[in-house]
């Protein structure tokens, strides 16, 4: 008889049953740091957005809008918009906030 070395089927099975197994665990775990990753870019966003408010408070001694934000080149963008596609809003105290009832995405 030959010597053959290799892996049974039985073996192989095996393997393939752990390794399913594990990636049938780690990805909800995956999807769940999504949802906390967006939600900590949309913090730092609004934070970024607070900063620029108040630099355009000192520069205007006004309260901006995300419009007047944009037109004097505060923010790039003419929608103030969170990672996870929420809308930024800035109430007429000059508080940053998410709007409600957005459609994010």
């Amino acid at each position: 008889m030959k010597n053959e070395k290799g892996f049974t089927l039985v073996e192989m099975l095996i393997v393939l049953l752990i390794v399913s197994v594990l990636i049938l665990v780690t990805i909800p775990n995956i999807t769940k740091h999504f949802a906390s990753i967006d939600d900590k870019g949309c913090s730092a966003y609004i934070t970024m957005i607070q900063g620029q408010v108040e630099a355009y408070k000192i520069d205007h001694m006004t309260t901006p809008t995300v419009q007047d934000l944009f037109s004097e080149n505060y923010i790039e963008s003419e929608e103030a918009r969170c990672p996870s596609g929420e809308l930024v809003t800035i109430s007429a105290e000059g508080k940053v906030m998410r709007m409600e009832n957005s459609d994010g995405g």
